[in-house]
């Protein structure tokens, strides 16, 4: 943005407002583009959240079960848009899973047992950070899973959501992608920062290192979803943060059909 469009009277009036001013001095140095940037995040989110809260009025007033999953690399932001998606709708009608690793017992059952457990309730959205998908990249990456284990589930996993959208639940599936620098650099934050060091796991130390097994494994779980009445994932492009998250929400909002004329 050059200078001359940069203090327009609409630009001045946004960096003028309360949030712009807290948007301004975030970080040093100033930057002014970088601040008008995220007065308008701020703008869109809250427009997005309101619509937000009517699909998830629609979902209980109908009864409707919906699940949204969110897939992609570590420090891809999941667990960050899963924050703005829910922070305004009534945590009594959602729920976020993000399921440790399998008890002893939960290995000896059936893969999807345990997902099945975290289903929703009418009315009720879940919201998984990372979900059954963790069988088709993060365990096979890892050493986690058997190869017998991993072509099972490739077999298996369209048809068990098959088993899901037939019983009209309403399935949205979000990867969030990011490159091999932004990982790097976001890896080197959270080491920096003490209040995030506990994010840190043998896992993500490992991801550098791993990156194109992990990139043949997405390919694979990218192509299965590619089968006649499989559900796609919606790849979001997540460098930039505050454009991945209204993308996730825009993407959920287009693909649960609930009522925008509700009142809220």
């Amino acid at each position: 943005m050059e200078e001359n469009t940069l203090f327009t009277a609409q630009n001045l009036k946004k960096l003028n407002s309360k949030k712009g001013m807290l948007a301004l001095l975030r970080k040093e140095p100033l930057n002014y583009e970088k601040a008008i940037r995220y007065v308008d995040y701020e703008k869109k989110l809250k427009k997005y959240q309101v619509e937000l809260i009517k699909l998830q009025t629609w979902v209980i007033n109908n009864g409707k079960r919906v699940i949204v999953i969110f897939e992609g690399r570590d420090a891809a932001g999941k667990g960050g848009a899963i924050r703005r998606v829910t922070e305004k709708m009534n945590p009594r009608h959602l729920r976020i899973v993000a399921l440790p690793k399998p008890t002893e017992v939960e290995k000896t059952q059936w893969y999807f047992q345990r997902y099945v457990s975290e289903l929703p309730q009418a009315g009720e959205i879940v919201f998984f950070d990372r979900s059954w998908y963790n069988r088709a990249v993060v365990e096979p990456v890892n050493g986690f899973c058997t190869k017998e284990e991993y072509d099972i589930f490739m077999k298996q996993v369209n048809n068990f959501e098959s088993m899901i959208t037939e019983s009209g639940t309403i399935l949205v599936k979000i990867y969030m992608s990011i490159s091999k620098t932004e990982q790097a650099k976001r890896f080197a934050e959270i080491k920096a920062d003490p209040l995030k060091q506990w994010k840190m796991t043998k896992v993500d130390e490992d991801a550098q290192r791993l990156w194109d097994v992990y990139t043949d494994y997405k390919k694979k779980m990218f192509s299965n979803t590619k089968q006649k009445g499989a559900i796609r994932f919606k790849v979001i492009r997540a460098n930039k943060k505050t454009i991945a998250r209204v993308g996730v929400i825009e993407h959920i909002l287009k693909n649960v059909p609930y009522d925008k004329s509700i009142k809220v």
